[in-house]
C-alpha cells in the first residue's frame, strides 16, 4: 500500500490547521451543557461542523436521537474515532476563576471535560479524512456521537445495534490531568432498580396490617452491606434511596425503591455479585412480606485493553511531546491550586500515575507505559466498543493537576487555552494511530488476533437486556 504520505508530521499539520475551529466547537458546547440523551444542541453543532467537512451523516442511530454515525471514504481498512459529549446535573460554573461560582444555580456543567473529547474526537477524524481525501488514499474513515456516557451507557445501545461491527480499530481519549496511553481496564457494572410493592395502613391505628416496602429497602441495604465482607475485594457496591414512599410517617409505605450499583472487573463477576444482591432483595422481601420487580437500567463491559494498539499511540505521543503550555497556563493552575484544590486531592490525582507529579501543577511530559495492567477503579461505555474491535485511548493534560472530575473546579478550566491545547494533542494522537492503521494492516491483524486471544473468542454479548431501550432510562430521569 502506498500510504506513507499519512506521516505524523502530516496528520498533525492537518490537525494544527483546523485546531481553532475545533476549540471554538469545544467551547459552545462548554457553554450549552446538556445531559444525558438530551444533548440536541450539542449533536447540532457537531453535525452541521462534519456535514460542511463532507462527511456523510447518520442520525438517530441505536434508537436515539442523540447519537449519529458520520462517515467518510469508502473501502478497507474502517477506523472509528469516539465522540461524547454530555453534560453532569449542578455543575454550572464560571470560567477561569478560583471559587465556586454557578453560572446558573442547578444547571448542569461539563465537569467531565466531554465538551472537549467530542470536539477533539470530531477534530482528529477530520484530519485524518482531509490526508485521506488529498493524497486520494482508500480507506473509511467514522466519527461516532455517542450520548449518555455519564448516565444511559449510550455507546452499550450503539454496541447492541451492530454498529461497530465492521470496524478495523476504534480510538477514543479523554481529557485528564497527565499525558498517556491508557493500558488498563475498567470495571463492567449492572445498574437495576429494585422496586419494592407492599400494602399501606395508618402506622398507630392499625399497623399489623401494614407491609413496608421502605422496611424491605433498608433490610436490603443491611442485608448488602454484611454481603460486603465476602466479596471480592476489586468489586464494588454502590445505592441510592430514590423513593422511600412519601414524608407521612403516620402511613405505613406501599411503595420504596433503591438504584444499586454493581461492579467487577470482569463482567461475568459483575453477573453473578448482581445475581447476589438480587437474593439479598428477595430476602428482604420474605422478611417484610412485600414484592421486588428488579429493572436493569444501565450496564457496560470491561475494557479490553490492546497492547498492539497502545505501542503504536505511545510511539506517537513520545514523538508529538506533551502540549506546550505557556507561563499563564502554568500561573492560572498555580492560582487554582492554591485556593481549591487539597494535598489530598492532589495525592489523589497523581498516584495512579507518578507520585512525583504531585510537585507539578500541568503535566509537561509524556508518562511511560507501565509493565503491568492494572484495572480503573472506575467504568465506561467504550468497555462495550472494546469488546468488538480492537480499541485504544490516550489521555492528555487538560486541566491542573489535583483537580477532581465531577467538580466546579474542573468546569471553570473546561474552555481554557491549556485545555484546547490538551485537547489538540489528544487529536494528533488518535489521527495518526489511526492512519498508522490504514498505512500498515500488518497492525491491524496483530490487533485482532490480540483481542480473540484476550477474549477467548467469546462473541459480544450486550449486557443491558434486550427489552430494555433508551427511552426506559428517559422516562426515569424526566
Amino acid at each position: 500500500m502506498h500510504n506513507d504520505r499519512l506521516s505524523l508530521d502530516e496528520i498533525a499539520r492537518r490537525v494544527d490547521a483546523k485546531a481553532a475551529d475545533y476549540c471554538a466547537l469545544s467551547d459552545r458546547i462548554w457553554a450549552t451543557p446538556e445531559l444525558a440523551f438530551e444533548e440536541h444542541r450539542s449533536v447540532a453543532e457537531q453535525i452541521a461542523m462534519l456535514t460542511a467537512e463532507g462527511f456523510r451523516v447518520t442520525r438517530n442511530v441505536g434508537g436515539m436521537a442523540t447519537a449519529f454515525v458520520a462517515e467518510y471514504g469508502s473501502g478497507g481498512p474502517v477506523v472509528g474515532i469516539l465522540g461524547e459529549y454530555d453534560a453532569l446535573p449542578d455543575l454550572a460554573q464560571e470560567s477561569g476563576i478560583t471559587a465556586h461560582r454557578p453560572t446558573v444555580a442547578g444547571a448542569p456543567g461539563h465537569g467531565c471535560g466531554h465538551n472537549l473529547l467530542g470536539a477533539g474526537s470530531a477534530l482528529a477524524a477530520v484530519a485524518l479524512k482531509d490526508a485521506l481525501e488529498a493524497e486520494g488514499i482508500a480507506g473509511t474513515v467514522r466519527y461516532y456521537g455517542c450520548p449518555a456516557e455519564e448516565s444511559g451507557s449510550g455507546k452499550t445501545f450503539m454496541a447492541r445495534a451492530g454498529l461497530f461491527h465492521d470496524l478495523d480499530a476504534a480510538f477514543c481519549w479523554h481529557p485528564s490531568v497527565v499525558n498517556e496511553v491508557q493500558t488498563t481496564s475498567s470495571l463492567a457494572c449492572i445498574q437495576a432498580y429494585f422496586r419494592f410493592r407492599g400494602r399501606a395502613s395508618h402506622a398507630a391505628a392499625a399497623p399489623h396490617v401494614g407491609r413496608s416496602a421502605l422496611d424491605a429497602v433498608e433490610l436490603m441495604n443491611v442485608g448488602v452491606n454484611y454481603m460486603r465482607e465476602h466479596m471480592p475485594s476489586d468489586a464494588r457496591v454502590h445505592y441510592a434511596v430514590t423513593n422511600t414512599g412519601g414524608d407521612a410517617p403516620n402511613v405505613v409505605q406501599s411503595q420504596a425503591e433503591s438504584l444499586y450499583l454493581v461492579r467487577s472487573p470482569h463482567l461475568p463477576d459483575a453477573e453473578r455479585l448482581f445475581e447476589r444482591v438480587k437474593k439479598i432483595a428477595e430476602g428482604a422481601c420474605l422478611m417484610t412480606e412485600t414484592s421486588v420487580t428488579v429493572q436493569i437500567t444501565d450496564a457496560t463491559s470491561n475494557v479490553v485493553p490492546n497492547k498492539a494498539l497502545q505501542e503504536a499511540m505511545y510511539e506517537n505521543m513520545k514523538r508529538l511531546g506533551p502540549p506546550a503550555f505557556d507561563e499563564a497556563d502554568f500561573a492560572f493552575a498555580e492560582k487554582l491550586r492554591a485556593a481549591s484544590l487539597t494535598d489530598e486531592e492532589i495525592l489523589a490525582s497523581v498516584k495512579p500515575h507518578d507520585m512525583s507529579l504531585r510537585t507539578k501543577v500541568l503535566h509537561d511530559g509524556v508518562l511511560s507505559m507501565p509493565t503491568r495492567e492494572e484495572v480503573m477503579m472506575g467504568t465506561t461505555d467504550v468497555g462495550d466498543v472494546s469488546w468488538i474491535v480492537p480499541t485504544v485511548q490516550c489521555h492528555t493534560a487538560c486541566f491542573a493537576i489535583g483537580t477532581p472530575f465531577h467538580t466546579w473546579q474542573l468546569v471553570a478550566q473546561g474552555n481554557l487555552p491549556a485545555a484546547h491545547k490538551g485537547m489538540v494533542l489528544a487529536a494528533k494522537a488518535m489521527a495518526a494511530t489511526a492512519a498508522d492503521c490504514l498505512r500498515n494492516p500488518d497492525l491491524i491483524a496483530r490487533a485482532k488476533a490480540e483481542l480473540t486471544e484476550r477474549t477467548g473468542g467469546r462473541a459480544y454479548i450486550c449486557p443491558i437486556p434486550d427489552d430494555v431501550t433508551p427511552d426506559d432510562l428517559r422516562a426515569k430521569a424526566a
